[in-house]
């Protein structure tokens, strides 16, 4: 068996057409937005818990302080979005492309992604705790803590990124890549079975892992 294959996720591209501009949108709660091109427009603040965007396309479009619980993204592509507070628990992604992401605390716990890219941009917190991760690349992104606690995922990919805290408590990984990816202290190293790391990696992890499982090194 060689242990240094794992599969890559399956990452649908996004094609949009036909969008129909909206540069002063009235967003409400639970309605559904199908095939709309946002540019520059503000959702701060808003109620959308439940909202539906269908093939649609973001572009710098703030949601700082949104309410975006239970949200659906679907065929959507969301460029330079920005929110010092984003407020998405239990969100559903799917076939999502996002570039360069402004987000403080990003609250997207217990959420549902599937084939979802991330491209760029920084990130202070973001909070994935219980959620089902299924086909997610992310590269090229600062991230000063990302909590994966509690996660289910398959096919994921953290590609150059800079990570300041990682935690795995309690996760349940399969075919996770991290090579490429620097991350200065992690949580919960059980959950990091299922994981790949290089060599490097794992020269930094040795002693994290020697306390873990309670090695003295003289």
């Amino acid at each position: 068996m060689d242990y240094t294959k794992v599969a890559a996720p399956k990452i649908s591209p996004v094609r949009l057409e036909e969008l129909h501009d909206d540069d002063a949108p009235d967003f409400q709660r639970g309605e559904r937005y199908d095939g709309v091109r946002f540019t520059r427009a503000s959702a701060d603040g808003e109620e959308l818990s439940g909202a539906d965007f269908i093939e649609c396309e973001f572009n710098g479009v703030s949601f700082n302080e949104a309410q975006l619980r239970g949200a659906t993204f679907r065929e959507c592509v969301l460029s330079e979005p920005y929110a010092p507070v984003f407020a998405a628990a239990r969100t559903s992604w799917q076939d999502v492309e996002i570039s360069n992401p402004r987000w403080g605390s990003a609250e997207l716990y217990e959420g549902n992604w599937r084939s979802v890219r991330i491209d760029g941009g920084k990130l202070d917190y973001v909070n994935l705790r219980g959620s089902k991760l299924m086909d997610v690349r992310i590269s090229d992104c600062i991230i000063s803590e990302l909590d994966l606690g509690g996660c289910t995922g398959t096919r994921i990919a953290l590609k150059n990124c800079t990570i300041g805290t990682l935690d795995v408590t309690g996760a349940k990984f399969k075919d996770v890549d991290l090579r490429t990816t620097e991350f200065r202290g992690v949580n919960g190293l059980a959950g990091l079975a299922g994981v790949v790391i290089d060599d490097y990696q794992l020269s930094l992890m040795a002693p994290l892992l020697a306390g873990h499982l309670g090695i003295r090194v003289v």
